[in-house]
């Protein structure tokens, strides 16, 4: 924050302050002390008012939140660029911007951000947990991922980061919903070999399908619908669908194949799933979800964990994904 705007900051926060105490004080000075009978001469509703002082309890609390707000202002930041005489979390190199999270503020000249804050709160709690528990991350992620997925303490642990980490898209039974893959079968866009499973978590993915309307028309959706729905998935067309497979076939060799396959079992380096198993259809496997994929296309993002977990973390949690796979056919 700039001086000007530090100081803007400043002077209206301590002057309205000192407005309201002002205010309080001055209109109380000229209060009668005692209780009185009279009203203050007018009306509302028919209600009238007594003119008397407002009680001493209610004059006190307004003077406490003052007192409250002038030591929180002196105690944490909150005037432009005071940063509060608490001890904060500070930067020992500036250069590197290293964290220092041990709470003590070191008066050296060179650190930076003294003073608590939200963020140095978080830090603080962050670099306890790493003391704490870094090692044992550490450990697991010395481990080949199939190796840490037999172990049930690691397994706890990474079911523990997918529930806050995962959970929201990927549902707390890993099942998915729309839009969404099951993490429990074995349909991997991207490929279900552990390594790929930890690239997926740890970069993200961007898998985008797109919109064949405008080249294909009307007609080519159909048809392309149909061929997917009967020859590759297997299933029946709604009763009373009238489309032309073969015309279909050609346009999905034309069109299509480049991304799933000639033989519509997909691509993995590229995301395109499998279509010959339903179950690869995250949008929905039915003749009309199928025309709107073709027609409209569908663009899905998995976003990248390395930055808020790390490796060693991403590394645990790619073994807890491997291992929803493989139960079934390990069992």
């Amino acid at each position: 924050m700039t001086t000007f705007w530090s100081w803007y900051v400043t002077i209206l926060s301590l002057g309205t302050i000192f407005a309201l105490t002002w205010l309080i004080f001055g209109t109380r000075k000229g209060q009668r002390q005692e209780t009185t009978e009279e009203t203050v001469g007018h009306s509302f509703d028919g209600i009238e008012e007594y003119d008397n002082p407002l009680p001493k309890w209610w004059f006190m609390l307004f003077v406490a939140t003052i007192i409250f707000a002038l030591g929180y202002l002196a105690l944490y930041p909150g005037l432009g660029n005071w940063k509060g005489v608490l001890p904060g979390y500070n930067y020992l190199d500036n250069e590197k911007q290293t964290p220092f999270a041990a709470g003590v503020q070191i008066a050296d000249g060179s650190m930076r951000h003294a003073g608590w804050t939200g963020v140095h709160q978080w830090e603080k709690e962050m670099a306890r947990a790493d003391e704490q528990y870094g090692p044992l991350f550490a450990k697991y992620a010395a481990m080949p991922i199939e190796e840490v997925a037999k172990d049930e303490q690691a397994l706890k642990m990474g079911g523990r980061l997918f529930a806050s980490n995962c959970s929201v898209c990927h549902g707390s039974d890993a099942k998915g919903s729309y839009g969404f893959p099951n993490l429990t079968d074995n349909e991997w866009r991207w490929g279900g070999e552990p390594e790929t499973i930890k690239t997926t978590i740890l970069h993200g993915r961007q898998g985008a399908m797109p919109a064949q309307g405008p080249a294909i028309g009307e007609d080519g959706v159909r048809n392309v619908a149909a061929y997917v729905l009967t020859q590759l998935a297997g299933r029946q067309l709604p009763e009373g669908v009238e489309a032309d497979i073969e015309a279909g076939q050609k346009v999905f060799a034309g069109t299509c194949f480049a991304c799933h396959g000639a033989d519509g079992k997909g691509t993995p380096a590229m995301g395109a799933p499998n279509l010959t198993n339903p179950a690869a259809f995250i949008y929905g496997s039915s003749y009309a979800q199928l025309q709107q994929t073709i027609r409209y296309g569908r663009h899905g993002n998995m976003p990248a964990q390395e930055e808020f977990l790390g490796n060693d973390k991403v590394h645990l949690l790619a073994a807890y994904v491997y291992s929803l796979s493989h139960k079934a056919q390990e069992q």
